[in-house]
Parts: C-alpha cells; structure tokens; sequence
C-alpha cells in the first residue's frame, strides 16, 4: 500500500494550492480517503474526507467553502484544492485512506497514511 502526496509549498495569504494523492495497493473504489493536517504543537486533525463507494463528501468546518475535495477512482488519486488559504492552514498535509465505506472523521479510522507534504502561508 502507498500513498503519496504532492503539490505543496510556500504560499502567500489569500493564494491557492493544489494538492495531488496517489494511491496504489488497494482497492480505492472502496474505501474512504481523506486530507489531514498536522500544524507545530497541535494534533493531526480532518481536513475532508469522501466516501468512494457512497460519493459523499465531509468538510471540516475551518476549511469549507475554501477547500475542495475530489476523488478520481480511474487514477486511484485524491486532491485538495485549496483556495483563499490563510496563516493558520501552515501545516503538514497527509492523505490517508479507511477501509471504513462510510465517512470517518478522525484519524484512528485510517488504516494507511502517506508522509505529507508541507503548506506553508505567509501573511
């Protein structure tokens, strides 16, 4: 199982960012994949999360209406679009994915993690 994640960097407040998950080793279409994140002294928490086998999707409340989820089973890749980002979105970003069909919110659910990709916005 891999997942792999890319597309971060150094951007300025109010900028956008494109993260990129590729996945192999499992059967995407099945699970629940997700984005975390993980700032300096504090605790990983849920970006988003979508459901492949039922096509829903859960944002968390600091991201929505910023942030887009979308997941392309062909590809077995999942993304983040992120949008109008602010200084406290400066973390580390980790796709996961859940054997779970249904949405999971926290990361205990998740079976399997990529390492991250770090976002960093300045102000």
């Amino acid at each position: 199982v891999q997942l792999v994640e890319s597309g971060g960097g150094l951007v300025q407040a109010g900028g956008s960012l494109r993260l990129s998950c590729t996945t192999s080793g499992f059967p995407f279409e099945h699970y629940t994949v997700g984005w975390f994140r993980q700032a300096p002294g504090k605790e990983r928490e849920e970006v988003l999360c979508i459901s492949n086998s039922e096509g829903t999707t859960y944002y968390a409340d600091s991201v929505r209406g910023r942030f887009t989820g979308s997941s392309d089973i062909a590809k077995k890749s999942l993304y983040l679009q992120m949008n109008d980002l602010k200084p406290e979105d400066t973390a580390v970003y980790y796709c996961a994915a859940s054997t779970m069909a249904i949405l999971v919110s926290t990361p205990e659910w998740y079976e399997h993690w990529g390492r991250g990709t770090q976002v960093t916005v300045s102000s």
